[in-house]
């Protein structure tokens, strides 16, 4: 084996990681969806010759930990490495392919996988990852009511797309019959095929400025070295056993709640998070298969650890995940998993609970959670431009944005698409001409960060109006009934609320998810959730309210009743005297309550 020094290893670590990175340009630079081209939501990987990662793009983190299993469902169920050939190119989103839940997340994100060979040597995989936005089903784009997946369009198992270079029409054709968008289609498709092509020559690039043999070193070398400093970074935390529960309210068939439950142990450098106690799978489109589990749990705990250990294999080495079959967490045929990010969501704020006692300066408050919305119809007003020039039908969607939760030394970003989705809005004006909507309002949601020592990020507020009639809303929305929490005394943020506007009379929106039908000139106001507070409010610094004031973030009254501190009307600055009254008067009331509670838990 190719000895490989400290220098060496690093060059080649982001040599890797431009692969990546090099895909992922490449196809949001082509690619015909504004989801894709704008909102990012894409990912790609490089893969050594055994299916191990090596280096992943920094897109969307809940993509890129289950190409791992996706690949080896890949190699070790449908085509194992020796079948491959150079220009051959595998396509699936199939979340059940292999027969176990190792799949795509959802029928949407379509997966290709193309082998890199070098003087017919195979030097390892490049795949990626692309939301695709109408794969068939019952409804257009967002499946909201699924109940099983079959209702939820095409699902592909792992198959060639491309085999030795030469397209299959048959396959490809089979594919377009099955979307209502070809056209997007089509383009987005060969947008992944043209990434893939240009990861391998990335790859093939490298081996030929180094050799094989150092690239394959070095890949060795660089998950040695994950693993090395993820252990040692585990090994921070105590030993123990630490648990956490949280609920799903809601699944978008008026069922739930739901229970999700952890058990985080940690002993000598390695970890276990056993989710045995989660509830069982629904009739109903949140389950997530095992791929999305597995992906939510490590992205939490890179989240809680080094963040300069490079992503690949090694990390996952010290880690071990247990998830029931046939529960929520590792859902099994014929679940529906469209909306599986309401319970990635949830395992994110799950683990983060559990190990806040062991990591107070590394853990989060609660998040807005998963936040989505749709509108598809016909614009007359655009008829044409944008959209899909096959049927003239026109959509436009993307992930809404609220309050990340805040951490100890930080409050927390405001209007964000959170956590694992991490997946960019698009402009409006590129809304307003993709979809029958005119948007009226984004703006920060005053108030609605969770209070505390470290504030959590604000909310949107977002407002459109249906510039036609027969357009179909649809939306997922966590967080209406439970707001996300607070940690270490911090306050909850605001919990989401939606309302829609139909001859002037405003009617709330009750379900956490669904569909709408709406008519011309009906008006959707959304208040997106606010991230929970860190630390009691009374221990924050006074300046950093009365500048939360300024911005607009913060009202005086919220400022005085709960973070205690009084502004001078006429000044505009902190009134000192009035401040420490206050955040007496406000302790004391904290200490009276708390005292009520210990009483009341003793009886």
């Amino acid at each position: 084996m190719t000895k490989v020094n400290s220098i060496t290893l690093e060059v080649m670590r982001h040599a890797f990681e431009s692969v990546a990175e090099q895909m992922t340009a490449t196809v949001t630079r082509t690619s015909y969806s504004t989801i894709v081209k704008e909102g990012k939501d894409c990912s790609s990987a490089l893969f050594d010759p055994s299916g191990r990662l090596i280096a992943e793009g920094a897109n969307v983190p809940i993509h890129l930990n289950c190409l791992s299993p996706v690949l080896e469902t890949i190699l070790t169920s449908y085509i194992p490495a020796v079948a491959f050939v150079a220009g051959d190119v595998v396509i699936t989103n199939d979340p059940y392919a292999g027969g176990g839940s190792n799949g795509s997340h959802h029928t949407n994100d379509i997966i290709l996988v193309q082998p890199a060979f070098w003087k017919d040597e195979l030097l390892g995989f490049v795949t990626i990852m692309v939301h695709h936005r109408d794969v068939g089903g019952m409804w257009p784009n967002n499946n909201a009511w699924n109940e099983e997946i079959w209702q939820e369009g095409l699902r592909l198992q792992p198959i060639k797309l491309y085999r030795a270079g030469q397209l299959d029409e048959q396959l490809m054709a089979l594919i377009l019959n099955n979307t209502r968008a070809p056209y997007n289609m089509r383009g987005d498709l060969l947008a992944q095929v043209s990434a893939c092509a240009a990861g391998v020559r990335a790859v093939q690039q490298l081996a030929d400025k180094y050799g094989n043999e150092l690239l394959l070193a070095c890949a060795e070398a660089l998950m040695s070295y994950s693993e090395r400093r993820t252990r040692a970074e585990l090994a921070n935390i105590p030993d123990g056993c630490y648990e956490h529960e949280e609920l799903i309210l809601e699944d978008g068939t008026a069922g739930g709640p739901y229970r999700l439950k952890a058990s985080v142990e940690v002993r000598g450098g390695e970890l276990l998070v056993d989710l045995s106690g989660t509830d069982a799978q629904i009739i109903g489109p949140i389950n997530a298969p095992f791929s999305a589990t597995y992906s939510a749990v490590l992205y939490t705990l890179r989240c809680l650890t080094d963040p300069t250990v490079p992503s690949n294999d090694g990390c996952r080495r010290p880690i071990t995940i247990k998830a029931p079959v046939g529960s929520l967490v590792n859902s099994q045929l014929p679940a529906a998993t469209f909306q599986r990010m309401v319970v990635c969501h949830s395992l994110v704020d799950l683990i983060m609970g559990s190990l806040a006692p062991a990591m107070p300066d590394r853990v989060m408050a609660d998040s807005c959670g998963c936040i989505y919305n749709d509108a598809t119809g016909v614009n007359l007003e655009t008829h044409g431009m944008g959209g899909d020039v096959d049927h003239r039908q026109k959509w436009g969607d993307g992930p809404s944005q609220g309050g990340l939760g805040a951490r100890a030394g930080k409050d927390g970003v405001s209007a964000m698409a959170c956590h694992v989705t991490n997946v960019a809005l698009p402009p409006a004006e590129l809304t307003e001409i993709e979809a029958p909507v005119l948007i009226l309002e984004r703006a920060l949601r005053p108030d609605s960060g969770g209070p505390g020592r470290y504030r959590g990020g604000l909310g949107q507020i977002f407002t459109w109006k249906s510039l036609a009639n027969d357009v179909r809303f649809s939306w997922t929305s966590q967080k209406t009934e439970r707001p996300p929490q607070g940690i270490f005394g911090g306050c909850p943020g605001a919990p989401g609320r939606w309302l829609v506007e139909k001859d002037g009379e405003k009617h709330p929106v009750t379900r956490a998810i669904g569909t709408l039908e709406l008519g011309y000139g009906d008006i959707v106001s959304c208040w997106m959730a606010g991230g929970g507070g860190y630390g009691e409010p009374v221990d924050r610094e006074p300046w950093a309210v009365r500048d939360d004031i300024r911005s607009g973030l913060v009202s005086l009254e919220q400022a005085r009743e709960i973070y205690g501190v009084a502004i001078d009307m006429e000044t505009g600055d902190i009134d000192a005297g009035a401040t420490e009254l206050l955040r007496q008067s406000v302790r004391r009331e904290h200490a009276d309550a708390e005292a009520r509670h210990t009483q009341d838990e003793g009886r």
